[in-house]
């Protein structure tokens, strides 16, 4: 089962990252100055997450496959690593719709 890893980042925001069962993140969000904004953030995900549509499939200046996961609003609230080819990217993206909607949630927030 899937769950949501709320982080520090070095310049004090939050972010959270969605892994799924086996440990390997699927899903990285931005940054949030807050924790209620970061827990809102891993709802919209987890609302979010079997739509399809949603899904933004990109490919990067080095030409490698990754997406982009939008609310309903059409902000960016988590993307993806970067994989080796499309069908990679779709496997991430079933990974997202499988293991969000249920995921519980974690805090590492360190010292």
């Amino acid at each position: 089962m899937g769950k949501f890893v709320i982080k520090n980042r070095r310049n004090g925001e939050l972010q959270f990252d969605l892994k799924a069962g086996n440990g390997q993140t699927i899903l990285t969000s931005e940054g949030y100055t807050t924790k209620t904004a970061c827990l809102n953030g891993i709802e919209s995900v987890k609302k979010n997450a079997s739509d399809d549509s949603k899904y933004e499939r990109k490919t990067s200046s080095n030409g490698k496959p990754y997406f982009n996961l939008k609310a309903g609003n059409g902000q960016i609230i988590g993307s993806s690593e970067m994989y080796e080819s499309e069908a990679g990217r779709e496997n991430g993206i079933e990974s997202v719709k499988k293991n969000a909607p249920d995921a519980s949630v974690e805090e590492d927030l360190g010292a």
